[in-house]
């Protein structure tokens, strides 16, 4: 997986995170360097922590399903896009949208931290599997993508609302779905 490919998962990945973020600065009377940096933080690190993991539990079992391997990436990253596209249709408004406040503590953090990087367990997963990818450049990669956008989400929410969320799970569902088939054409030898 080049560069390229690896920048778009970064986006798609932290599309869910941009999400909420935007609800935290909608949340925030006024989005400040603080609030973004400890969103951006605690996004961004979870969003690298997880495909790490997720990258070394796929390395346990590759072997064993070796034969299978592109069609396990391509569908752990459809299903991942397909449920980001179905929760872009489905809700309102994110959960922390409802509050009025803008909660920055550990826990509430740490919680929506690893609601939003759990598909990125599955995507570490995938590119175990994928094969050719270089780990550590790819969690760097998702991090600071993360981050940023996770920072710019809360100021984006701060200023415009949450005009932009389900747009941005739309868009993020639509990459990883791409990817996964890019990864299954690629093992066929379609593309």
């Amino acid at each position: 997986m080049g560069f390229f490919e690896l920048f778009l998962l970064a986006v798609g990945l932290s599309m869910d995170a941009f999400a909420v973020s935007i609800c935290k600065g909608l949340a925030m009377k006024k989005a400040d360097a603080k609030g973004m940096f400890i969103c951006g933080s605690w996004f961004g690190g979870f969003q690298a922590l997880m495909p790490l993991i997720g990258f070394y539990l796929g390395t346990l079992f590759a072997s064993a399903i070796e034969t299978v391997d592109h069609w396990v990436a391509f569908g752990l990253l459809a299903i991942i896009g397909f449920n980001m596209l179905k929760e872009a249709f489905e809700k309102e408004e994110c959960e922390c949208c409802n509050n009025n406040d803008a909660d920055l503590s550990v826990k509430t953090m740490f919680i929506m931290a690893v609601a939003t990087s759990i598909d990125a367990l599955a995507v570490g997963i995938s590119l175990a599997m994928a094969g050719n990818v270089n780990i550590l450049i790819a969690i760097t990669l998702i991090g600071i993508t993360t981050f940023g956008l996770s920072a710019v989400g809360v100021k984006v929410g701060s200023i415009f609302g949450a005009k932009y969320e389900k747009k941005a799970q739309l868009a993020g569902g639509i990459i990883l779905i791409c990817l996964g088939g890019k990864i299954l054409l690629e093992h066929l030898g379609l593309l």
